[in-house]
């Protein structure tokens, strides 16, 4: 049996239905994230799990017990909110130690807790300090260390990083994914941000509209997703309309209506006359002397990002994303002519968007 169980959750303001038939597991000591454009449900979902919002209809069971209407207060789950909620008028140390004295824990393990908690958090020194005296950075790790003392079964994080810079942003997601590893809290959070969740997670959840559309390892989710939304919105895709000409085991794809050029997608499942969505990421898109790919482009415009250069390609499929690595001789400059290519196993189809419907129904019907 999982940890924690969402079964057919929903959540409705009026006719307003924000989260639908939410259906999820998840395994003690796992880390999950909620991923997701804004207003797709998933704070809602993060707030019912918490006793936050109350439940439409359905079931939320932790370590075997009903959740669904307990009050917030007797779940005991550890919360870190997106502005972090400190008490301005307390230190580090009371802010950390007001959970536990608000259940009565005796003053010397309530001490042991608190010290062993900072130096998990890399705060010992600070206990003094108040949320005045902290970076941003900082006040985020108190956040976190008073969620941790309580020793929750269950850790929710609300957007905890995102009112920090991108560069200790960064960091801290690193910092995160270490603490939450050591201590082997079960933990959910909510996030808009799809790097932060693939370099944090051990599973994420892709909502759309209120609807549970993907769960899969961060890998997998990049690698194989299931819909034209998950694909678009988990990095960058290059989406072009395709319909199968052959099917079987090596099926052939017409591209844009144009026959000549048909590719071949191993091991993708579908039959002939199918409609679909051709999907290729840009960094499998290769660039090569005209004449030598599957047929020429020419540069629109080129984009620096640092690690690597974003291109925009003329073709004859329309306009494609190439991307390539800041590691060896100039790239192709604005206006050049390129030819362009890519291996047969980097392309996915997907449902074309008349019938996408249906895996995301798929989705929804089976528990993660």
């Amino acid at each position: 049996m999982s940890f924690l169980t969402l079964s057919n959750v929903s959540k409705s303001y009026g006719d307003n239905q924000v989260v639908k038939s939410m259906n999820l597991s998840v395994e003690q000591g796992e880390f999950v994230s909620l991923l997701g454009p804004s207003g797709c449900g998933k704070t809602t979902t993060l707030q019912m799990i918490a006793g936050f919002a109350t439940v439409s209809s359905g079931r939320i069971a932790l370590a075997g017990r009903d959740i669904t209407h307990a009050r917030p207060n007797t779940r005991g789950l550890g919360i870190v909110f997106q502005t972090y909620a400190l008490f301005p008028h307390m230190s580090v140390e009371e802010n950390v130690r007001f959970g536990l004295e608000m259940r009565k824990l005796p003053r010397a393990e309530q001490a042991a807790r608190v010290a062993r908690v900072l130096e998990l958090v890399h705060l010992r020194g600070y206990e003094a300090r108040y949320p005045r005296e902290l970076s941003g950075g900082q006040r985020q790790r108190v956040a976190l260390a008073r969620a941790l003392v309580i020793e929750p079964p269950v850790l929710l994080l609300d957007e905890p990083l995102s009112n920090l810079d991108a560069k200790l942003r960064e960091e801290m997601q690193f910092e995160l994914r270490r603490i939450q590893r050591t201590v082997g809290t079960t933990t959910i959070m909510v996030t808009h941000d799809q790097h932060e969740a693939m370099s944090v997670s051990d599973r994420v959840v892709v909502m759309e509209q209120g609807v549970l559309v993907q769960v899969d390892k961060p890998y997998e989710l990049y690698e194989q997703p299931r819909t034209e939304f998950v694909s678009s919105f988990v990095g960058k895709s290059n989406l072009i309309p395709g319909r199968v000409l052959e099917g079987g085991a090596l099926p052939r794809i017409e591209l844009a209506g144009q026959p000549a050029l048909a590719a071949v997608v191993p091991g993708a499942a579908c039959q002939a006359g199918a409609a679909v969505l051709f999907s290729l990421r840009p960094e499998k898109v290769h660039l090569v002397a005209p004449g030598a790919g599957r047929f020429d482009g020419r540069v629109i415009e080129r984009f620096f990002m640092g690690s690597h250069w974003l291109h925009r390609i003329d073709s004859p499929l329309g306009e494609l994303l190439a991307m390539r690595s800041n590691d060896g001789p100039p790239p192709p400059q604005d206006g050049e002519r390129v030819g362009v290519t890519w291996h047969d196993d980097s392309a996915r189809l997907l449902p074309a968007p008349a019938t996408a419907g249906a895996a995301v129904a798929a989705a929804q019907a089976v528990p993660a």
